[in-house]
């Protein structure tokens, strides 16, 4: 996607591929609307007001193809800024590509991947940050996912980007006029207000890096590792969680020889629950993989759910199967399991340097007995008070590294001035800042970025 050419006539299916009860086709240029009329029956399209629907047939040399409703908008009060048409027909492939053949015979061409919200991008309508909202709003999954990127596709997070921005660009402008008056030896800038600007900036982006761990797991969903010896009950755990029967449950230690993952939703959030083969010497080759595999992704995860049976599994064993289990970094709960089988069974019993009061949850998975207060627990050990949807998260990881750099050159614009470096060195470190804030909102781009970034959506939108 190296040239942008805005005077093409773009078309493209707009809904899933496969059959169902209707698809949409989006077609979008100067000559979008004309190209449909010039096989539209009804009313004449080209001389409709905008954002008006209309019902007729598409016909090709006087056969009919679909009767369909054709949705027109025109510039500049569309998607993409530009004349788009959107026909609305049956759902079956053999029409759908029969259309499109049709549109492309006329004068269109087959849309780039993310063209349509590339142009959106190239002519104003949205900048950069909204751009890749998009994708992510359409590839949400979960309440909270959806949330973040609707916010940011409303612009929240440009908004606070952009203001970031033109403070640094005001200052970095008197250091530079400065500069043109080099040999009067005047300062357009005082020094200990841009300091003071320099670590507020510094400040809100180190939140922002900050809230980018929350938002890349708000975004992707949360790895969670359920662990434990042969029959502590973690598959019956799993079943409980998602209240229905996914894994296998046997009486028989070793039943679960590889991982199975589902998905659970708490709050809003995702969480990736991971099933693992229970940790134990191995009796065969195959069940050897399975627990060299329950390592392999606990390493891999950001919660790890240990369980163990209250009836066979005395203190002292839990604790070794922490130390070998818990990972630096990594969130844990220990799930006391059979809890109705051995009611007595209390936190200060199985509490050590690695397990506090607070990770100790005791349940009955089979009884389905504190499964909610367990869930609660999941959620807030990972999420704990962080998650407000009113303030910027961050999840994308090129608005994180670009985030993370802006900081780093103000950490040198900082420096620079306390060693007495000239104003030119500090408004180049400055200049370094605003550039690196300014990619994330498309203010600087390059054909490479935009390559990179709607290479990644689907064709059509």
């Amino acid at each position: 996607m190296s040239q942008h050419n805005l005077n093409d006539m773009i078309v493209a299916l707009a809904t899933p591929s496969g059959v169902g009860a209707i698809g949409v086709i989006r077609l979008s240029g100067k000559d979008a609307i004309e190209i449909v009329d010039q096989v539209f029956h009804g009313k004449k399209l080209t001389e409709q007001a905008t954002h008006t629907i209309h019902l007729g047939t598409i016909r090709e040399e006087g056969h009919i193809i679909d009767e369909v409703l054709v949705s027109i908008f025109k510039t500049p009060k569309s998607y993409t800024k530009e004349n788009v048409a959107e026909i609305s027909c049956h759902g079956s492939n053999f029409i759908i590509q029969k259309l499109i053949q049709v549109f492309i015979k006329n004068g269109a061409r087959m849309a780039n991947p993310g063209e349509f919200t590339l142009r959106a991008f190239l002519n104003g309508q949205m900048d950069l940050s909204q751009a890749e909202a998009v994708a992510d709003l359409i590839a949400s999954s979960s309440e909270s996912s959806h949330a973040i990127a609707m916010k940011q596709m409303r612009g929240g997070f440009s908004e606070e980007i952009k203001n970031l921005r033109q403070e640094l660009l005001d200052f970095a402008s008197l250091i530079e006029l400065e500069l043109d008056f080099a040999e009067e030896d005047v300062e357009f800038a005082n020094r200990d207000e841009l300091k003071i600007l320099v670590k507020k900036i510094q400040g809100l982006i180190h939140a922002l890096i900050e809230s980018f761990r929350l938002g890349n797991v708000i975004k992707n969903g949360i790895n969670t590792v359920i662990a434990g010896r042969p029959n502590a009950g973690k598959s019956t755990l799993l079943n409980a969680l998602l209240n229905e029967e996914r894994a296998i449950v046997s009486e028989i230690a070793g039943t679960t020889r590889d991982t199975i993952e589902e998905i659970l939703n708490i709050k809003g959030v995702e969480f990736r629950l991971i099933d693992t083969a229970g940790i134990r010497e191995a009796q065969d080759t195959i069940e050897a993989v399975g627990v060299e595999k329950t390592f392999e992704k606990i390493d891999q995860s950001a919660l790890l759910i240990y369980v163990f049976d209250v009836i066979n599994t005395p203190p002292e064993e839990v604790k070794a199967d922490l130390e070998k289990l818990v990972k630096k970094g990594i969130h844990f709960l220990a799930i006391a399991n059979k809890m109705d089988l051995n009611p007595y069974t209390k936190a200060e019993h199985y509490t050590n340097e690695i397990l506090t009061e607070d990770q100790f949850v005791p349940v009955s998975a089979i009884a389905k007995m504190n499964i909610e207060h367990l869930k609660d627990k999941i959620h807030n050990t990972v999420i704990t008070n962080q998650l407000n949807l009113e303030s910027t998260v961050v999840t994308n990881a090129r608005h994180f590294d670009a985030l993370q750099k802006a900081h780093t050159s103000l950490t040198d614009v900082l420096r620079s001035m306390e060693d007495g470096i000239t104003s030119d060195f500090v408004a180049m470190d400055i200049r370094q800042a605003i550039y690196h804030l300014g990619s994330i909102t498309g203010e600087i781009s390059t054909d490479d970025l935009l390559g990179n970034i709607f290479a990644n959506f689907c064709i059509g939108k």
